[in-house]
């Protein structure tokens, strides 16, 4: 059970929530006393009000939070984030905001990155609803939780190896197979895009391989990004595009949390996770504009911007996961300026060809309030990827449709694989909202979990 939940509600305080449009109604149901002082404070249920209400002896009578148009389901948390350290339980709430969505809510508000402070205050705890899947609720928080806490850790302290023991403890909490490749080794066993794209730091390319399962299970694998800092190599970046360059493997940091999630509900799949763990650092050996590397899969790509190296990366393993011929092979970067540009922070978008499973993810999205956006894989760009030396390049020559060239570039190293999905994520929030706060996220784990449960479970 999640840290942030009581297991009795004996003496808990009674938190309600209330839309704009029930106000009238909740009023008429409170005591006179209760309805007269949420009128004469002036709450008019508005999107994250909270008034806290007081008994006749001065004490703390209960909460109550207004919903607005009850349009988020993770309202609740709000109560997580600013209610002093006591028990709480759940008192009057509209439908879709109470039991498991609640707990889940509750959980993300009591997310705090505190690594690096000293001082650490009490939290409030919520009582499990008698309605509530608490082993749900919980997994979806501590993979959640630890997707963030590998984003939020600057990168002086998540490099290649940091992530790796990452994943050597995850993979030993659930009882899963792990691998390593590193440095030079990668050169050996043919991944040369993702050797080359580390090779300018001191620390160590690693590529990270995961399975758990029965091996004559239904394969899913997921690809997450996994650059632990991007400088922008040779082609470096403006100082202001680093300041939250340590993002930059929020991809694999969300494909970990996912995978917990995955293995502690011991869905039916035989799942791989793979990780090219790398930082794009500038150095005498980096790579550079204008160089040309096989990739795994014997396409040549040229370097036409040493800033596009997540793609790189994410080439060589998709080819090891195609080779597989997994019934679902998902990849997540946070990859492109051009997604952020096109959809925003609040809604990732997402490229297949695999019509079913669009729908499916979006609906699924949906219900878990961790909302996507489906773009197109327009093949009419297809010729922004051609290359006069090598086989492909880097760095299309169209300045338009970042985010979709990018995905065709993807697209390349995939053929054998059932059904393929690539999701551009941001791995932050700029715009904080209840249990989302500002800094790491994980974006599309909810949604991911969600599908791959409906599917596997």
């Amino acid at each position: 059970m999640h840290e942030s939940f009581a297991a009795r509600a004996k003496g808990a305080v009674p938190l309600h929530a209330v839309t704009a449009a029930g106000l009238s109604k909740f009023l008429s149901g409170r005591s006179k006393r209760e309805a007269n002082w949420l009128r004469h404070s002036g709450f008019a249920a508005k999107d994250g009000e909270i008034r806290l209400m007081p008994d006749a002896s001065g004490g703390l009578a209960c909460a109550v939070l207004g919903l607005g148009r009850g349009e988020d389901s993770l309202a609740l948390a709000a109560f997580a984030e600013t209610l002093p350290a006591r028990t709480y339980a759940l008192g009057e709430v509209p439908d879709g905001f109470g039991g498991t969505t609640a707990l889940i809510a509750w959980a993300l508000g009591s997310y705090k990155f505190d690594r690096y402070r000293k001082t650490k205050r009490q939290r409030p705890k919520l009582a499990v609803p008698g309605d509530a899947d608490v082993d749900e609720a919980t997994r979806i928080a501590e993979g959640v939780f630890l997707a963030r806490d590998l984003i939020n850790t600057p990168a002086n302290d998540m490099g290649p190896a940091e992530l790796v023991a990452a994943a050597k403890a995850l993979a030993k909490d659930h009882g899963a197979k792990i691998s390593v490749i590193e440095g030079e080794a990668l050169k050996k066993q043919n991944f040369p895009l993702i050797h080359a794209v580390g090779q300018g730091s001191e620390r160590a390319p690693r590529l990270i391989d995961i399975s758990w399962g029965p091996a004559n299970g239904r394969k899913v694998t997921l690809v997450g990004k996994g650059v632990c800092f991007d400088s922008g190599g040779l082609d470096l970046k403006p100082s202001s595009a680093m300041l939250t360059m340590k993002k930059d493997m929020g991809g694999a940091a969300t494909v970990l949390g996912l995978a917990h999630m995955i293995m502690d509900a011991k869905l039916n799949m035989r799942l791989r996770v793979l990780i090219p763990a790398v930082e794009n650092s500038v150095s005498g050996r980096a790579y550079r504009p204008g160089d040309v590397f096989a990739s795994r899969k014997g396409l040549t790509v040229e370097i036409g911007n040493t800033d596009a190296e997540g793609r790189l990366v994410l080439a060589d393993a998709l080819s090891l996961a195609d080779d597989e011929k997994p019934e679902l092979l998902i990849d997540l970067a946070t990859l492109t300026g051009a997604a952020r540009s096109a959809t925003g922070m609040d809604l990732p978008p997402f490229f297949t060809d695999d019509e079913t499973l669009a729908a499916d993810f979006a609906a699924c999205g949906k219900s878990a309030n961790d909302h996507v956006w489906r773009l197109p894989l327009w093949r009419g760009y297809e010729s922004a990827l051609n290359s006069d030396v090598a086989d492909l390049t880097n760095n299309p020559n169209y300045n338009l449709a970042g985010a979709i060239t990018a995905a065709l570039f993807l697209n390349r190293f995939v053929e054998k694989s059932k059904s393929w999905m690539h999701l551009d994520i941001p791995g932050w929030n700029d715009r904080p909202k209840p249990g989302r706060r500002k800094g790491a996220e994980a974006n599309t784990v909810r949604a991911l979990y969600a599908l791959l449960k409906s599917r596997y479970a």
